[in-house]
């Protein structure tokens, strides 16, 4: 009998012993025993058959059907990646340069990082969006770790909240991004929506808003974008910032950002984060989760972090240590060239100058792209009023076309989005704005 006080190499050597011992008695035999899942079991059939196919993705799902398709017209406008005026995926140059940089670094090594991150990307991170004369940095209020990306972000925030919360219930806009009743939901929140988008301003529903937060129980989540909110464009103006703190912390409603586009959505870095540093100023507690996809192009090295804003510098120590819980049975450690990449870029005066530059420019873009389809769309007389496209801001828009309109573009023009009518922006150049201004004439004036 062995003693469950045997250290672990002596319960590996049992257990080798054992192996080896029913080894040499299975060969003595003249049968040989398949297990009931080895596939041998005389069963025809997997044992994954009750597998049922899962849909796909809304949207990534658009990008498979767009690739089906052969026609030379097709437009994709449904994934949210930055695209150049020739429809090509950017890498900025300053990126290109940090890479270059930490290539030639021959000191550099491939070890792990710690659970919580590159300790510069952690640092640098939160001075991005709280703002580097932050109190709470000052004051050592802020536990920040380096995750995969946005969702990652959110996942684990959402997975410490579960934990360590008194409430499990989470607010979301409504509509929001599609993946974020998902993450909640699995990271073991309930999720619950607030009005937010009107569809027949195609802006903001703030009443809405102001009257379901105002009806949520005291002390729920709620989950805010940063700015350029997904999938509407539609932005609270700062004076409604201004209100909807006030209201959330009468009720102590504990916010929790995701700021995915800081600096893409305006081109000011600043001006981005206003949101979160109104929250952050008035000394309260909050979360936010940022990612570095969509500002430095860095979509496939998914870098992120979570930052959370404490009362005091004890009760973040305290956080971080458990979110260390959360991360190590989740993926043990982040991955270390994209944050690397990020470090390198805003430690450096000149790098980081050099990205505000590229930053703005991508921005810049997206602004004029908006403008140009407005002017095509009033150019064409078509029925409606569009300046809901020039007052949306990032990456998106919401065109107000419904599913049957959509249909009909796909399928008449080869023309690619969500079936709720968002179009990214970034996807559009001044070559296809003309081909997409037909393709929502034809569908407004032909379905209504």
């Amino acid at each position: 009998m062995h003693s469950w006080a045997a250290s672990p190499a002596d319960r590996r050597l049992s257990a080798l012993i054992r192996h080896l011992e029913g080894s040499s008695n299975s060969m003595d035999s003249d049968t040989i025993t398949a297990s009931p899942t080895s596939g041998f079991s005389g069963s025809r059939n997997s044992v994954f058959e009750h597998v049922v196919r899962a849909p796909e993705d809304p949207i990534l799902g658009v990008t498979v059907a767009y690739n089906k398709d052969t026609s030379p017209l097709k437009l994709n406008l449904g994934v949210g990646a930055y695209r150049t005026e020739e429809g090509k995926p950017l890498v900025l140059n300053v990126v290109r340069r940090a890479e270059q940089m930490l290539v030639n670094n021959s000191s550099r090594v491939k070890e792990y990082l710690p659970i919580v991150g590159l300790a510069d990307f952690n640092k640098l991170s939160a001075k991005l969006i709280l703002g580097a004369d932050s109190p709470a940095i000052q004051e050592n209020r802020v536990t920040t770790v380096q995750c995969l990306s946005g969702t990652g972000s959110l996942r684990v925030g959402g997975e410490f909240l579960a934990r360590h919360y008194h409430q499990r219930t989470i607010y979301i806009p409504q509509p929001t991004w599609g993946n974020h009743p998902k993450v909640f939901t699995l990271a073991g929140l309930s999720v619950k929506t607030f009005r937010y988008y009107d569809p027949v301003t195609r802006g903001l529903d703030f009443q809405g808003l102001l009257e379901d937060l105002g009806s949520a129980p005291s002390g729920e989540i709620v989950l805010l974008h940063a700015c350029a909110h997904n999938p509407t464009g539609v932005d609270p103006t700062p004076q409604q910032w201004e209100q909807i703190r006030q209201l959330m912390r009468s009720k102590a409603l504990l916010p929790f950002f995701d700021s995915a586009y800081q600096g893409f959505a305006s081109g000011n870095l600043d001006a981005d984060a206003h949101s979160v540093r109104l929250f952050v100023a008035d000394g309260g507690e909050c979360l936010v989760a940022q990612s570095y996809a969509k500002n430095m192009g860095l979509y496939g090295e998914r870098v992120g972090a979570l930052s959370i804003v404490c009362k005091s510098a004890d009760v973040a120590s305290r956080v971080e240590s458990q979110l260390k819980l959360v991360i190590r049975p989740m993926y043990s450690n982040p991955p270390i060239h994209g944050a690397s990449i990020v470090a390198t870029i805003l430690k450096d005066r000149n790098m980081y100058q050099e990205w505000t530059i590229e930053l703005k420019a991508m921005a810049d873009r997206i602004i004029n792209m908006r403008q140009q389809l407005f002017d095509a769309l009033r150019s064409r007389g078509t029925p409606g009023d569009w300046s809901h496209i020039i007052k949306q801001i990032g990456m998106f828009t919401f065109t107000g076309l419904n599913s049957e309109q959509v249909a009909f573009m796909r399928k008449e023009y080869h023309i690619y989005m969500t079936s709720d009518g968002r179009i990214s922006m970034a996807g559009l150049s001044s070559r296809t704005v003309p081909h997409l201004a037909d393709a929502i004439h034809a569908a407004v004036t032909r379905l209504v």
